[in-house]
């Protein structure tokens, strides 16, 4: 091992460390989907059941296996817990960053450790790279898949192609049909951009859909064997229905997507614009002439990055339902644009220096983080920025980062410390989250805390029902008390005795629900504005 390579090592694993796997259960799960999908691989894991997903003991047929069999892996490891349940993302963001180094390394010598620590630090993919969910195993599988596509493509060896193949079933077995769709829209518009559309027919190549099937399609032929109902579940509702339709309440605006990518990118964001616009630029001059030589296909490499940056986006912009995370696939291709354009610039010049108005911007967008990562609590609290002190404190600390990164880029040799400079505030920014809004984030987000409070007052275990309460604190009581909560919204007022989570000051609307049911509050649970109370069970005559 060279000297070069035990230090590029040790980075890698410090960042991925930090980045990925530090403070991962400094917070409880949050939201609505965390805590369901991780209940989901506790209960298959305690069923010992890997085909059928459930929830509450029934089938759960919204998305594919993929993350649940890693958490079960990981809970079976390490125990039941909200980290363990974060553990398969923080593991598939560290294997995307290191196809993303060895794939450079082998294709772009000396860009590798500059496009994997861009990858890392790219706020889309450290956020959920903590997250529960199935996003990040699409985006690390997705992102493997077109490594490999690539390398085939340059190299010929088809090795690669039938990675390609296999890491798109994975991508198949973590989302769904989103994988391959989106990898062949990604190369169809590349090949048209380079005029050789028949690189369609040679990637249809039948060993490697052989490999796909192998690997993909048994789950799927098992889960419909026994979920009659799984096709119409999976495909029709959850796939076709959420892009035609609104089914689910996430409609957001066609342009919605383009902030989101943004600030999916930072710190990166201004430079990867500024490559993006610069491929475009010169594609559209030479595209009447791009050579299918050697030397051409190498020179392509930021076309094929510009269309797995960009397709996903405008794909996603078409359908009915947004979610951030549908766009985390397409954020590495900004970080193999971004050292594309890193090597041109650098090989071409040792001078060369930046446009002023990209190191302006860069810099602003890079330092700009730590001013809320500083003041997350009172965000969180308060839901505003303060003033005073703290807001002073903030934006002195941001000028600082700000003034430092601005004048090293414009240095004869800035764009050289452009790695390093971007990712001070980034740590920064990282752990200022971490140590200052994590109990924030907790009593606030995640039904953690409040989970912990009722289970310090029960003599014994009861049923926890809700009543008038958000999905993500239903979901979330679900989870860490391992037990199906009742819902008296739908109806679901269970007959024996039981605690209930409501709204603060709902008794009057709570009594007559339970009308003629002994009802003692117990507590109010303030971050959250609820209370919980225990309700005696329903009566029984007694014969006379």
């Amino acid at each position: 091992m060279t000297n070069r390579t035990r230090t590029d090592s040790l980075l890698l694993a410090g960042f991925c460390a930090f980045l990925f796997f530090y403070g991962l259960g400094q917070f409880g799960l949050i939201g609505a989907d965390e805590p369901r999908y991780a209940q989901v691989a506790r209960e298959m894991l305690e069923r010992h059941d890997w085909i059928t997903p459930t929830l509450g003991g029934q089938p759960w047929l919204e998305k594919p296996p993929l993350y649940y069999w890693q958490a079960m892996l990981a809970y079976r490891i390490f125990g039941v817990s909200d980290w363990a349940a974060r553990l398969p993302s923080a593991i598939d963001a560290t294997f995307l960053v290191l196809a993303g180094y060895f794939f450079l390394r082998r294709f772009r010598r000396g860009f590798e450790l500059d496009g994997a620590l861009i990858a890392a630090s790219s706020a889309g993919i450290m956020g959920y790279a903590h997250a529960a969910s199935m996003d990040m195993a699409l985006a690390a599988a997705f992102t493997i898949g077109m490594l490999g596509w690539w390398a085939w493509r340059e190299s010929g060896k088809q090795i690669y192609l039938a990675a390609f193949y296999g890491f798109m079933a994975l991508g198949t077995l973590a989302k769904g049909p989103v994988a391959p769709f989106l990898a062949l829209v990604v190369i169809v518009f590349y090949a048209a951009a380079v005029r050789e559309l028949r690189l369609v027919l040679k990637t249809l190549w039948l060993p490697g859909i052989c490999l796909f099937c192998v690997i993909a399609l048994p789950w799927y032929f098992a889960v419909q064997v026994r979920n009659p109902e799984f096709f119409r579940e999976f495909i029709v509702e959850h796939n076709l229905g959420r892009f035609s339709r609104n089914l689910y309440h996430h409609t957001e605006p066609f342009w919605y997507y383009l902030p989101v990518t943004a600030m999916a990118l930072l710190p990166w964001m201004v430079f990867v614009i500024a490559a993006l616009v610069q491929s475009l630029r010169k594609w559209w001059a030479e595209r009447k002439s791009i050579a299918a030589s050697r030397d051409g296909i190498e020179n392509q490499i930021s076309i094929f990055a510009c269309c797995w940056l960009v397709l996903p986006v405008v794909f996603f912009s078409i359908s009915q339902s947004k979610l951030p995370g549908y766009i985390l696939p397409a954020i590495p291709a900004g970080a193999l644009l971004l050292a594309d354009y890193l090597r041109h610039h650098l090989q071409r010049s040792e001078d060369e220096r930046i446009a002023t108005w990209v190191v302006v911007l860069h810099a602003l967008f890079a330092a700009a983080p730590i001013v809320p990562a500083l003041l997350i609590a009172y965000l969180i609290m308060q839901h505003r920025l303060p003033g005073g002190q703290p807001m002073l404190v903030a934006l002195a600390i941001a000028f600082v980062l700000c003034a430092g990164i601005g004048l090293t880029l414009v240095r004869k040799t800035g764009l050289r410390m452009l790695r390093f400079v971007t990712l001070i505030p980034v740590v920064l920014t990282v752990g200022a989250v971490l140590k200052l809004g994590s109990a924030a984030i907790d009593q606030t987000l995640s039904a953690r805390p409040l989970a912990q409070e009722i289970a310090a007052i029960e003599t014994h275990p009861l049923t926890l029902a809700v009543f008038h309460v958000s999905r993500e604190l239903e979901y979330g009581l679900t989870f860490y008390r391992n037990h199906l909560t009742f819902n008296y919204d739908w109806g679901r007022v269970p007959q024996e005795e039981h605690l209930l989570v409501a709204p603060e000051n709902s008794q009057v609307e709570i009594a007559k629900l339970v009308a003629g049911r002994r009802v003692s509050y117990l507590g109010h649970y303030a971050p959250r504005h609820v209370d919980y109370y225990w309700v005696a069970a329903v009566a029984v005559d007694s014969p006379h």
